[in-house]
């Protein structure tokens, strides 16, 4: 990662996301769609081997030129399979230090005085921020036949309305 990319983090908590390929529901829609097909009938129509079907069947992860194959051959976006997890939040300075750390021309000594001198800068300097408010949504199927300015107006009272639930909740009366 380079420095640019590193610094570009707000000061907040930064989730560590990756995303996993769910595999079994891989091997579930193809053994669906393959239905009463053999093997070697359906790894035909897919475009793929016999072998990596069968393997992909029984819950192995096939490379990416088969799964694009088989995504396709299944008639289902690659990004159905694949579910975002969040890990653990990293803020960046913990991230900086990780870096710090890491670079093999510090002496563990002195990559924790930096951390040290990192970890009291940042103390004293980062402010606080109010946690972000949250947006108050609303699907209106007849949009389109609203007239102008009443979107903002039902905007404005979702908004108050959820300002008063929440000051309901927190003083206990809800």
């Amino acid at each position: 990662m380079s420095s640019d990319t590193a610094q570009s983090h707000p000061p907040e908590q930064v989730p560590a996301e990756v995303e996993r390929l769910d595999i079994a529901e891989l091997g579930r829609l193809l053994r669906d769609r393959r239905g009463a097909l053999s093997l070697r009938q359906a790894a035909a129509e897919a475009g793929v081997s016999y072998s990596t079907l069968s393997r992909v069947e029984a819950g192995a992860q096939p490379d990416l030129a088969s799964f694009t194959l088989l995504c396709a051959w299944l008639g289902v976006p690659p990004s159905r399979f694949f579910t975002p997890v969040v890990e653990r939040e990293i803020s960046p300075l913990d991230e900086a230090i990780t870096h710090l750390r890491a670079d093999p021309r510090l002496p563990a000594e002195a990559a924790d005085k930096i951390s040290s001198v990192l970890r009291d800068l940042y103390t004293a300097l980062a402010r606080e921020v109010a946690p972000a408010r949250p947006a108050v949504a609303c699907h209106l199927r007849a949009a389109g036949a609203l007239r102008p300015g009443v979107p903002q107006r039902l905007a404005s009272l979702l908004t108050d309305m959820h300002d008063e639930l929440e000051r309901l909740t927190e003083a206990g009366e809800l």
